[in-house]
């Protein structure tokens, strides 16, 4: 066989709206230029037919806004390859054998289903709190076994993919990464954070969104509605609203956030598959157990 057939195949997704005519031609650039693996890459038009795509990229264009989950499992569906990698429109690959050495985690370890590099910005190099995932993030270069994901970079095995359902689509926006990585481990798979694989990403606040509030509280509700034990629910549940109510100081922000609680605790939530108790035991002792 020859070296070339031997290569692994990346198929990788990146959404578009056509509002970052710089970030994104840098984005699918920086993807192109990638040695040591053959890639497929599709650029998803969210609402839009994509513009300045380089000749050669397909892509897709949805008739409106998906959201980012369902437009990242449309891209999923139109790529080969036996690992994915869903990619920020405004982040860059530094260097040119990032997704080449993201596929050696794999090829250590058969049970890894998502590897997820260092995120920095490129100006500070400050990787932010909400991109290191797992509880004790002071430390983003401490490398280990992780339980949840940061969506915007990260590459996951394309069968474990498919078997777990890929993204919750009706997420619209915000902890698709927890379902998803919650749905991995349930399949007895784990994840790995590889801080020494680092990708540029501007240090952005998710609160610029105008839905960032309802939304993130309508999709916590949701998460665990749909994926833990019964008895955890509440636990989940009550531990996000103590520290919700302590982190969040603006009386509107607040009204926001508890309208979104009530809009996910009146359901449509989607199909429930509880996770069983032995993955709840799994991921405690990975140092993070479902109710944070």
């Amino acid at each position: 066989m020859s070296s070339c057939a031997a290569r692994p195949m990346v198929g990788a997704v990146v959404l578009t709206m056509n509002d970052r005519p710089d970030e994104f031609p840098r984005a699918v650039a920086s993807l192109l230029a990638q040695e040591g693996i053959d890639l497929d890459v599709i650029v998803v038009g969210n609402g839009c037919q994509p513009e300045q795509v380089p000749d050669g990229v397909r892509t897709v264009a949805l008739p409106e806004n998906a959201g980012i989950p369902e437009g990242r499992n449309a891209g999923a569906a139109g790529v080969g390859g036996d690992y994915l990698f869903f990619f920020d429109n405004d982040a860059h690959l530094p260097d040119t054998d990032t997704l080449a050495r993201l596929v050696s985690e794999f090829r250590r370890d058969s049970q890894l289903a998502y590897v997820q590099p260092r995120i920095s910005d490129p100006a500070t190099g400050v990787t932010l709190r909400r991109w290191v995932p797992r509880l004790r993030a002071s430390d983003p270069a401490r490398p280990g076994v992780v339980t949840v994901m940061a969506e915007g970079a990260v590459m996951i095995r394309r069968d474990a993919y498919d078997r777990a359902g890929g993204w919750p689509g009706h997420f619209f926006l915000f902890h698709e990464g927890v379902e998803l990585a919650w749905r991995l481990w349930d399949l007895g798979c784990t994840g790995r954070y590889v801080p020494d694989i680092v990708v540029h990403h501007p240090a952005t606040d998710p609160a610029r969104h105008d839905t960032f509030y309802r939304l993130n509280a309508r999709n916590r509700v949701w998460v665990a509605r749909r994926n833990l034990p019964f008895s955890l629910v509440p636990l989940n549940l009550a531990t996000w609203c103590l520290i919700t109510l302590w982190r969040i100081r603006d009386r509107q922000a607040l009204r926001v956030t508890l309208a979104g609680f009530r809009e996910g605790l009146a359901g449509a939530h989607g199909p429930r598959t509880s996770m069983s108790w032995r993955t709840v035991i799994r991921l405690t002792r990975a140092g993070r157990p479902p109710i944070f």
